[in-house]
């Protein structure tokens, strides 16, 4: 694990992935609310022989500082565009899930001459309109009760029946991750979810797009995902069967196959 500061002074936690391979395609993945990096190891493995990945903790995230807030998907944004210049890449592709999702389209709009390809994975460009209010309450439930007390809550969102009957381990570490935030990091990120609405991104997004969802996601239904292939032009939307919010943790495997065919690879 790497850190480098931002321009206003946030240690951000990264590690880079390098295949080896000379003019290999290079892919950033942003995580989760609530979570780290640690999401895409899966995807990772799958990728790492053929593809330069960058993965990152979000400030206010797992080993990154917990600056306060309040937060912004361009906040967010910006910090991968520094950490791009540090790591020496002028641009590359950028997938997110979730929380990562909109910091993704907040790249793209912000950066675009940066961007070459786009991966909207369970996300959305606007929570609607009852967002504002429903973000924070699920933070004021944090601060009361503490996010021990949401830990069930948020694991069946999170995965399937099957995969957290059968990958107990693997739930327990990403509910360690979730319950050790910084209640006050958390806060502020849900905060920014329920008032993010970066729909009026989506047409000018020229870049080729994959947008994926789990065919059981109850945080960002399969509708928000129509949502975003309708507004994006010539994006692709695939549903997961049976999967639900965290793709890429319960389905390493079709992720990585999807993204391999975005970057074509």
């Amino acid at each position: 694990m790497a850190s480098f500061k931002t321009s206003d002074g946030c240690n951000i936690a990264y590690q880079l992935h390098l295949s080896g391979k000379p003019g290999a395609p290079r892919l950033a993945l942003i995580h989760s609310l609530a979570l780290g990096g640690t999401i895409w190891d899966g995807v990772v493995q799958r990728l790492s022989d053929k593809v330069d990945v960058l993965t990152w903790d979000c400030r206010g995230h797992s080993a990154s500082d917990r600056m306060p807030g309040p937060y912004t998907p361009q906040l967010f944004a910006r910090d991968l565009s520094e950490l791009m210049t540090h790591i020496g890449w002028q641009s590359a592709s950028v997938a997110g899930c979730s929380m990562g999702g909109c910091v993704a389209l907040a790249f793209a709009g912000g950066y675009a001459a940066r961007l070459e390809k786009l991966g909207l994975i369970d996300t959305t460009a606007c929570y609607g309109p009852e967002a504002p209010k429903q973000w924070r309450e699920r933070a004021a439930t944090a601060r009361e009760k503490g996010l021990a007390s949401m830990s069930e809550f948020q694991g069946t969102r999170w995965f399937g029946d099957a995969f957290r009957q059968s990958n107990p381990q693997a739930v327990a570490r990403l509910m360690d991750i979730f319950v050790a935030n910084d209640v006050n990091c958390y806060s502020a990120t849900c905060e920014m979810l329920g008032d993010a609405d970066l729909r009026n991104l989506l047409p000018a997004i020229k870049v080729p797009t994959a947008v994926m969802v789990g065919e059981e996601d109850f945080a960002t239904p399969v509708a928000m995902a129509e949502a975003l292939h309708q507004g994006i032009a010539g994006s692709t939307l695939t549903v997961f069967k049976g999967a639900r919010h965290i793709t890429p943790v319960e389905r390493p495997d079709d992720i990585a196959a999807k993204l391999s065919g975005l970057l074509g690879v």
